[in-house]
This record gives C-alpha cells, sequence and structure tokens, in this order.
C-alpha cells in the first residue's frame, strides 16, 4: 500500500508519512511509568488519538503492562441519564477491547460483573479486576469532552480518584496510570452539578498532572517525515528549507502542516513535468486551503462569530498590531488557546499560526466589503503591469483619493480603529486569486503593521503606521529599513494614518532614500 499524508482520524505508520515525534513519546511514557494521571488537552486535529494509540502500540511491548483504550465518541445521550446503563456501557467496552486482545479471561471477569448497578460495585470490581490481571493496567479514555459536562461522567472520574489516593496510602489496588484526551483540561470542566454535590465534584481530576508537552511539531520534527515522502516518491525537496518553512506557515499545527504537505503531493505535482518541490508550490498549496472549507477552519471562524469580545481582542492583533500579554487566567485568553486560536510566544498573545491568521484577515475584510463601508471601484487588472508586476504606488495613490473622497468627513475614532482594514480590504480583490497577502507585525509605539504581499514571484513590503510624531515617524523608517534588510528587499512602501484634524500632510506622497533603501511614503 502506497503511503499518504493523512488529514483524518488516526495516523498509521507504515500507511501514512508521519512526523517524528519519538520525544514526545518518550515524554508521555515517562508519565506513564510514574503513574501519573493526566489529561492531553490539546484542540481539535491536534495529534491526541494518533498519540494515544501510539502509546498503547509502545506499551504492547512491554509484558509488565496491559493497556485498555476506551472511547466516548458515539456514546448516546440516554447512555448518561442511569447509572446501570453508563457502567455497562463502560464495561461492555473493556470487555470487547479484552477480547480482541485475546485477554480471554480477563474478558470473562467482566462478563460476569457487568450487571452493577452503582459505582460502590465497580469500585470493588475494578479492585477485583487489578489484582487478575497482576500487570499495570494503563486506562486510556477518548474524546472525554462528549461526557464531561455529565454528572455520571464526573461520578466515574470522582471514583477512580478515590482509588487513585487510596492505593497511594496503600489501602487499594487501581489502574497504575489513566490518561484522558480532549479539548479541554478536564480539572477545569465547568460542568452541569447539582448544588449539594458542588463541593465534592467541583474537581474529579484534581489528582492529575499537568501535561506540558508541546504537541505541535518543530522543523526538527517534521524533516524525518520529509526525508521519508522523499525517498518513497523519488522527490527531490529540499528539506530543511521546506520544514522551516511549513513550520512558518502552520505554527507545527499537526492538521495544517499534514494538510499543505497532501495538497501538493496529490493536487499540485502531478500536474508537474518535474518531481520537485518548489516555493511557489507551498505558496499555491497555501492559497488552495485558503480558499476552501475545512471543519476546522468553520469552528475558528464559528469561535470568533459567536464570541465579540473574541473577536474584538483578535481584531486588535490582527488589524492594529496591539500586543497582550499571556495570562491563562483571563478567561478570554484561556478560551482561545484552548482551542487553538491563540498560542502563547515569549510571554505575548499570538494568533496560533499564519494560516489562521490570514482566514481571520479574510474573514474580517469580507464583514468590512458586506457591510457596505467600502466599495471600491477599483480593476485589479489596472494595477498589473505587463511584465506581471503589482503597481503599488498606483494602488496607494488610488486609495488616498478613495479615503479623500469617501472619508474625509468620518470620525477619528472609526479611521483610527478602520483605516488599515479599509486599506487591507482594498487590496483583497486586487491580488484575490494571484497572490496572498500576510501581516507582519512589528509592535512599536507607532503601532506598526507591516504587510508582505507575495504576488507570483514577488514580494512588497507595505508598513502601515499611524503618526505619532516626527520622532517616531523618524525611528519607524528605520525599523522598515531593518525589516527590508531581513527580507532582502531595496523597495518599500509607507502608508501613514495622520489622523490630526490641521495636518496639512492629507494626500501627500514623498520618496524616502534611507540607508539605501527606497521607500514611497503616502498620507491619508
Amino acid at each position: 500500500m502506497k503511503k499518504k499524508f493523512n488529514i483524518t482520524g488516526t495516523c498509521i505508520p507504515g500507511r501514512h508519512f508521519m512526523c517524528d515525534i519519538s520525544g514526545k513519546l518518550e515524554q508521555i511514557m515517562g508519565m506513564t511509568a510514574d503513574g501519573d494521571y493526566f489529561t492531553i488537552n490539546r484542540p481539535h486535529q491536534y495529534g491526541k488519538t494518533t498519540v494515544l494509540y501510539l502509546l498503547e502500540q509502545q506499551l504492547k511491548k512491554d509484558k509488565d503492562y496491559l493497556t485498555i483504550d476506551i472511547s466516548f465518541e458515539g456514546i448516546d445521550s440516554p447512555t448518561y441519564e442511569k447509572h446501570d446503563r453508563f457502567i455497562r456501557t463502560v464495561l461492555n467496552i473493556i470487555q470487547r477491547r479484552l477480547v480482541f486482545m485475546q485477554e480471554k479471561e480477563l474478558a470473562v471477569l467482566v462478563e460476569a460483573n457487568n450487571m452493577m448497578t452503582d459505582f460502590d460495585s465497580s469500585n470493588v470490581f475494578f479492585t477485583d479486576f487489578i489484582l487478575a490481571a497482576d500487570r499495570k493496567v494503563v486506562l486510556l479514555i477518548d474524546e472525554v469532552d462528549k461526557a464531561g459536562n455529565n454528572q455520571l461522567f464526573l461520578d466515574f472520574l470522582g471514583m477512580l480518584r478515590t482509588k487513585y489516593l487510596k492505593r497511594n496510602e496503600g489501602k487499594d489496588h487501581t489502574f497504575h496510570s489513566v490518561i484522558l484526551a480532549g479539548v479541554h483540561d478536564v480539572k477545569t470542566l465547568k460542568s452541569k452539578i447539582r448544588p449539594e454535590k458542588e463541593k465534592t465534584y467541583n474537581s474529579p481530576w484534581n489528582i492529575a498532572v499537568d501535561f506540558r508537552i508541546d504537541m505541535a511539531f518543530s522543523p526538527a520534527e517534521i524533516t524525518p517525515m520529509l526525508a521519508d515522502y522523499a525517498a518513497e516518491r523519488k522527490v527531490n525537496i529540499d528539506i530543511p528549507f521546506f520544514a522551516e518553512k511549513l513550520f512558518y506557515f502552520t505554527s507545527g499545527y499537526p492538521f495544517l502542516v499534514s494538510l499543505l504537505c497532501k495538497i501538493i503531493d496529490e493536487e499540485i505535482l502531478p500536474g508537474k513535468n518535474e518531481k520537485n518541490w518548489r516555493l511557489e508550490d507551498l505558496e499555491q498549496a497555501v492559497q488552495i486551503v485558503l480558499k476552501r472549507d475545512y471543519t476546522n477552519f468553520d469552528s475558528l471562524i464559528k469561535n470568533l462569530e459567536n464570541n465579540p469580545a473574541l473577536y474584538d481582542f483578535v481584531f486588535k492583533i490582527i488589524m492594529d498590531g496591539h500586543e497582550f500579554s499571556f495570562n491563562r487566567d483571563n478567561p478570554l485568553i484561556h478560551f482561545a488557546a484552548t482551542y487553538g486560536i491563540l498560542r502563547e510566544e515569549k510571554r505575548k498573545t499570538k494568533i496560533h499560526n499564519r494560516l489562521y491568521e490570514q482566514r481571520i484577515y479574510d474573514y474580517m475584510t469580507s464583514k468590512m466589503e458586506t457591510s457596505g463601508a467600502a466599495v471600491f471601484d477599483s480593476v485589479g487588472s489596472s494595477y498589473i503591469e505587463a511584465d506581471g508586476a503589482l503597481n503599488i504606488e498606483k494602488i496607494i495613490r488610488k486609495f488616498q483619493e478613495f479615503m479623500k473622497e469617501q472619508y474625509s468627513k468620518k470620525n477619528r475614532d472609526f479611521i483610527e480603529r478602520n483605516g488599515r482594514l479599509l486599506f487591507l480590504t482594498f487590496i483583497k480583490p486586487i491580488i484575490n486569486g494571484r497572490g496572498f497577502d500576510f501581516k507582519e507585525v512589528q509592535v512599536s509605539e507607532e503601532k506598526r503593521l507591516d504587510v508582505v504581499i507575495t504576488f507570483h514571484d514577488r514580494k512588497y513590503i507595505i508598513e502601515l503606521k499611524t503618526w505619532r510624531g516626527e520622532s517616531y515617524h523618524r525611528a519607524g523608517i528605520e525599523q522598515l529599513c531593518d525589516y527590508l534588510d531581513r527580507q532582502n528587499a531595496g523597495r518599500g512602501y509607507l502608508l501613514v494614518y495622520d489622523l490630526r484634524r490641521e495636518s496639512g500632510r492629507i494626500g501627500d506622497r514623498e520618496k524616502i532614500e534611507a540607508r539605501g533603501k527606497e521607500i514611497f511614503a503616502a498620507y491619508v
């Protein structure tokens, strides 16, 4: 069977091209060997199920362990309504797993006790089961979010918690390690709890240790996957370069890494005469991903649409270049980090990855267009030169005219909040389908926002900033020169929002020579 890049379900070695997560597995194995109880809580499509599968395969190699994996995926709602039905369902799942593993004696023991109706009885049964197994029994529970707000599930966790504490006191026998997997950290789930039980069940999983292993793929972990792929497909790839570029676009989000690779392999490469990966192939894959519907992106936008405070917070980061400290005690940041919208970088809050940032930006610009606040009569082709280059100066001049005609009487607050979004909305139809633009936020006291437009094989760097005085303006030019140096570019563009009512600069344009760079500056 030919290997492929997988974006759905469990990744299986031998069937799928996979990143090297042996380092992560080694850390998880260490936690398991120590008898820790913990939750692998990460966003959707972040490789949790695959990690559980690989952990189970690893534990199978050690005869001292017996691993039982169960999932709450697909369990119907009535199961959670009565103790006897819930307990029987869990035991039936365990029994089926034991039969499949040919653990016949243990399967018979479970079958003989599957008529229990309460957790006191199941408490005693699990003690007998562990003694009969005569091994370190590890329980893996996937998709715990499906049951996380249900009282019976919390009762079940409470029973495991009690047995864990008594085991440590030498008064009981129980699972050596219990590992849950889901989006949420079960310790902090908001649950539907009866008032009289709040003290008992507010934290039925407070015995669990924190799971701090970084589940994102690093360039070093992406590299072996690309090497495996290149060898099997006989494809020429600059592996270190593309490992870094995949990380650049995805920040190592497992689903997105595999998705970009899958599109290049299955859609872009077959149409080429040569079997080489080029940067433009990856950039084309990015464009394809950004145009398509995926459940992953649907959830991203839904969370923003249903949470105005989060929308506003993300708007300030993406459009205004604001920086915020990362603090999980802030409910807004905690929620967004839990669902993979935000991440922490050097104690600052960042959009998780550039694909998300671009998708959110497309969504926000579309809302600006459909709101009627930005009606443009520009024709994209009129800004493209004969050699395929973009005429950025012409675009900026046209935008100046638009702002003067449409927004000269708008209040300062509106321009300050929406000025950048208006420009980004303006350029969107011009580059749509032929290029894309990524925001490189470089925050200074002028709240700079660098826009890097990739159009065909050319890059254009535009700095958007708000006027904060002459000294800051000069400092901003120096910073733009630094950025141009990093991009190996000799030409840049500066769009300044001057919110002073009588500045005399509105509509001005100038050519600035600085440090061997040519900068076209315009004021709106």
